[in-house]
This record gives C-alpha cells, structure tokens and sequence, in this order.
C-alpha cells in the first residue's frame, strides 16, 4: 500500500511540474522568444528534468513523522539538492552555457518549486479541514 501510494505521489508530482515548466517555458518564449517552438528533444528533456524532480521528492518521505523543523530541514535539502542536479543536467545537455543561463534556470527552479508547495500546502490543508470535521462530527455523536 505505501509503494502504491508513492508511486501515484510520484507520477503526480512528475505531471504537475512537468506542466508548471511548459507553461512558464510556454510565457518566457512568448516573451522573449516569440518564433522559438517546442521540439520533440526539448519536450523529452523536460519529461526527464520533471521525473527526476518528482523521483527526488522521496526525500521527503519518512517512515516515521518527524518534528516540523526536521521536514523544513528536508525541504531545504530537497530544494538545494534539486537545484543542484538540475544546473548540473542542464550543463551537460548543453541547456547551461554561461553564468547567467545558471541564474535563469536556478530562478525558474525556484518558481516551480514555490508553485508545487503552494499546491501541496492547499491540498494538507484540505485534507486537514476533512478530518477535523470528521472528528467534529464523532465527537458530536
């Protein structure tokens, strides 16, 4: 049941960020590159940057649930460790040439991964509400 679970957080991680990047991609290029299109080997880069991405939110995943200081710590691990494998990738795929592309790519890593904590943060809070309702309710009974 845990791997079922991690699985389906992990492919739905993978198809939130991979949309966050095509439309923040799609707004930059409109902006900046108007006659620049997609082609098959960028939307393949960004499945795998996505994946990768997603696959590295299992460090945030924990057998047992710990204080709210240790998951900030691994928030931050997470997102530094994300920042860093993704320049890194983009180098070597030739996406990083200078300095300022690494400033660019760094930033817009930043900005999905707000987007995707924002989300997650709605979502716990949601899902919160329902079950102090539901206990609302049990102690009403």
């Amino acid at each position: 049941m845990k791997t079922a679970y991690s699985l389906q957080k992990i492919m739905k991680n993978f198809l939130m960020i991979f949309a966050l990047i095509i439309i923040m991609l799609t707004i930059l290029r409109q902006i900046y590159a108007p006659t620049l299109t997609f082609d098959l080997k960028s939307i393949y880069i960004i499945m795998g940057f996505s994946f990768i991405s997603a696959l590295l939110g299992l460090i945030l995943e924990s057998p047992h649930d710990g204080s709210e200081r240790k998951m900030r710590i691994k928030m931050a691990i997470h997102f530094f460790t994300l920042e860093i494998l993704l320049i890194t990738l983009g180098t070597v795929f030739g996406l990083v040439n200078n300095f300022t592309d690494g400033v660019i790519l760094a930033l817009q890593i930043a900005v999905i991964y707000i987007f995707i904590r924002l989300l997650s943060f709605q979502k716990d809070k949601k899902e919160a509400q329902k079950i102090n309702e539901k206990l609302q309710a049990l102690k009403n009974k």
